[in-house]
This record gives C-alpha cells, structure tokens and sequence, in this order.
C-alpha cells in the first residue's frame, strides 16, 4: 500500500453533492441501489473498443501544491498503474484533477470526444509532454539536461514534474511542483509543448453495427488496429443459427489484419434477430489515449503500455421486412450528451420517442440523436425494435474539470487516511490521500456508483404487424 498526502484529484463538495441530488432526482422510483450496479454490468457502456483495464494505484510520484483563493493544498503527482483484462500493464497520469481516483475501478480506451480532452484546445499540448518526458523518455540524465535540471532528477521528480505540467493545460491548474528539480521540468514541458494530433485507438471495428435481411453478408465491418494481427470469435450461438463470420470471398475468418473487411453472414431461413462478433490482439496502446470510468473515477490518459490484450465487438441486426436497424452510442462532450446512431436498412421507417420527442428514420437512411445531460448525470437507456431488438446503454457524463467550474473551495490539509468505496478493498486513490471531506466524496461516489441512471426508453412503435 502506498502512502499519500491528500486527495487532489477530486470533485469539490460542493458540486459533488448538487450532482449527486440531481441524478438522485432522475432516477427516483426508476432503480434500486442494489439492481442499479448488478444491471449495469450488463448492460452497453458506448461502443467499447481497445484495452479495458483495473486501476491499481499511484506508483511513481512527488509532491505538488495547487493554488487557489481559498489557499494552498499540497497533493501527491505522478503515474498510475492500470492492469489489462487479458493481460497487460498500462502506466498513466490524472487529467481530471479535482475528481476522485477508485481502486479496483473499471477504466475503458476512450476517444478524446467522449472526455474533457474533447473540449480542450490543449490536448494536443499533453500529448506532446508525454511523448517527450517520463516514462516514454526514461533516460533521466538526457531528460534534465534538455529541461536545464542540474541537479538531475530522480523517477518521482520526472513523474511529479511531468503530471504538474499536464495538470496546467488538462485542468488549467495553478500548480507547482514542491521539488525544485521537478518544478523545473514542469516548466520546461510546459513552455515547450507543442500540439499534435489525438492518437488511433489501438482496435476498432467500423462500423460497431451493421444491419440488412438474412440471406446475404450484413457489412462491412472494418478492422483499425497496429497490431500485426486479431483473432476472429464468431458469435456465441453461431452452430446453431448458422451465422458465420466471413471476409469478402465468403470464407470463414479466425484471424485478420488491420483494413480486412468482415461480414456477418446470415442463412437465408434465419429468423429475425441479431449476433456479435469479437476480436482480439495483442499490442502496446499508443501514448496520449485516454482511458475513462463508468463509475465516476477520474480520467486518466496514457503515458505507456506494455504488449497489452485489446478487443472490440460489432453488431448485426436482421429481418425479412419492415425496419431493420444498426444502433450504436458514443459519448459526445462538445455537443453535452450521448450521441445514438441508428441505421435503418430495411423497408419502412424506424420511429421511436426520445424525451418526449418523436424521431423517424426512413428506409435506407441514418441518423444521430443526442441525449442531452447534464455534466456528471448517470443515463441508463433502452433501444428496442423488430427483430428482437434490444441495445442499452449506460454510464456517466463526466466531460468538465476544476478549470471549467467555480464555487469548489479547496483545504489544505495533511493527515492521509484511506476511503472506502463500495467494500473495504475499494480504497481512495486520488492520490492524494483523504481529509476531513473524506465523508461527502465518499457519499457522493457511494451515490454515483450505485444510480444507474434516468431510464430513457426508446420504443419503436408499432405500425404494422409485420414490423414487429
């Protein structure tokens, strides 16, 4: 167990508390607080797509102190350490400064739109400190040599001064290294920083869901990834409906490279319904991918990988007639909601009823809804249709920071003490330790874990029977 000096990476009370109301409001009468958290474990967070990983905790750190109007708080800074389902070591820094950390906590590979990296005109700028200081540059001599460090740096002056200067473009942070060889690399990775581009996600299929009637390939889905190669699972139930994975010439596929097309091929008697497919790779994720939580532990970024166990699935939907429909969800922070596509293939349009307004996708067509929440708001909502359609999605909106917000007061406290979240292993990591606000995070993350979310349900409706 490692020690630490106060909790930096959290939400303020004050905010955490109105949050917590506010999707206490949305989801009375709506789940229960044991249903909500065994619910969401099956249900659909987005799209997911590259390496999933369990916060492990701070590892490489130092000392920094944030200043605020309401005084100076000194925190701990530096790396984290994540491990990958299936296998795998991920390190990463905080961008998301005042939220809290939870061990064992359940991280997802995120696009940039889906966190505040999305809405930050400097992401770019702390993808560059990444790729050029701790761990990615890990010869520390040449590393204090170009920032002007004399007296060189040791592991936890590169890793603190390397998370102070993400901390002043991710959170717009007035903060110091207490160090002064660390403070001297934070200033150097800052003045220096230059924009770059969001990197690729290390897997991907596109599109996550495809749709058309049985008889025929239901694609292209299409394989992004920088492995050298990825695994092909057909569908759960594929001996006995018959679907098979296949690439253009009709072959079945166990295995392809990046760019290789797939297609659901379905038996022409299949009744209506809808499979999934997997892959699978082994490769190191790149460097500035960011990594989020559906239970509200706060957004980390990547600053290396070992060789790591990545995935991502796809989805087919089929019918003989009426709307056949392909549905897929992302988090969209600039536009403050979930962006929900639907794909209509079939023969007749696709309507349903989202928030009290009624949506229609005519035959052949696409179209995205947004749904509009509030910053921190817990969502959990079903899609269904023809054909045994049936998607749901949850999670939690988490796109601002400290930087985009006001009425937080910060205390400058010293004494760590741990905190426990859903059971006694599930110990604080804001590294940072805890204080006497220790009680209100708790019962704001206690609250956040446990909602599920305001239950949207959006229901094709009935035109004719043979839509159903």
């Amino acid at each position: 167990m490692f020690s630490a000096l106060l909790s930096a990476c959290r939400r303020g009370a004050v905010r955490g508390a109105a949050a917590t109301l506010v999707s206490g409001l949305v989801v009375a009468g709506v789940l229960t607080a044991g249903a909500g958290t065994a619910a969401a474990a099956d249900a659909t967070a987005q799209n997911q797509s590259g390496a999933t990983a369990t916060m492990g905790g701070l590892k490489t750190y130092g000392a920094a102190v944030i200043h605020d109007d309401s005084g100076d708080l000194e925190v701990s800074a530096g790396l984290f350490e994540m491990s990958v389902d299936g296998g795998g070591t991920l390190q990463t820094y905080c961008v998301d400064l005042h939220n809290p950390t939870q061990q064992d906590a359940k991280y997802h590979e995120t696009p940039w739109s889906g966190t505040s990296l999305g809405v930050n005109k400097d992401a770019g700028r702390i993808r560059w400190i990444l790729q050029n200081s701790y761990p990615q540059v890990n010869d520390l001599a040449a590393l204090a040599a170009k920032a002007g460090v004399g007296g060189g740096l040791t592991e936890q002056d590169a890793a603190a001064g390397t998370q102070v200067a993400i901390w002043r473009y991710s959170d717009a942070a007035d903060v110091d290294a207490v160090d002064p060889q660390a403070e001297k690399l934070a200033d150097y990775l800052h003045k220096s920083a230059r924009d770059l581009a969001e990197p690729r996600a290390s897997l991907t299929l596109d599109p996550a869901a495809v749709s058309g009637r049985p008889g025929g390939l239901l694609g292209p889905v299409t394989v992004r990834t920088d492995a050298d190669s990825v695994t092909v699972t057909p569908p759960a139930d594929a001996e006995t409906s018959g679907v098979r994975i296949v690439g253009k010439d009709g072959k079945t596929l166990t295995s392809a490279k990046s760019g290789a097309e797939l297609f659901f091929d379905v038996p022409e008697d299949a009744a209506a319904g809808s499979a999934e497919l997997t892959v699978q790779a082994s490769t190191t994720v790149p460097v500035g991918r960011a990594f989020a939580s559906e239970s509200r532990s706060q957004t980390q970024i990547l600053a290396g990988s070992s060789e790591s166990t990545v995935s991502a699935t796809a989805s087919a939907t089929w019918a003989d007639q009426g709307a056949i429909t392909a549905l897929s969800a992302a988090k969209n922070c600039a536009g403050g909601g979930v962006d929900v596509t639907a794909t209509n293939e079939g023969d007749a349009a696709f309507t349903f009823e989202l928030l009290g307004v009624e949506h229609s996708i005519p035959a052949g067509e696409s179209q995205t809804v947004t749904i509009p929440l509030q910053e921190d708001q817990a969502y959990d909502f079903t899609i269904t249709g023809p054909g045994g359609l049936d998607k749901r999605f949850t999670g939690v909106l988490d796109c601002q920071t400290q930087g985009a917000e006001t009425g937080d007061a910060v205390q400058t406290l010293s004494e760590p003490s741990p905190m426990t979240v859903g059971g006694a292993s599930a110990t604080n990591l804001a590294e940072t330790g805890s204080s006497s606000a220790t009680p209100v995070i708790a019962g704001t993350a206690i609250a956040l874990v446990v909602i599920g979310g305001a239950a949207l349900v959006l229901v094709r409706k009935k035109k004719t029977p043979t839509q159903d």
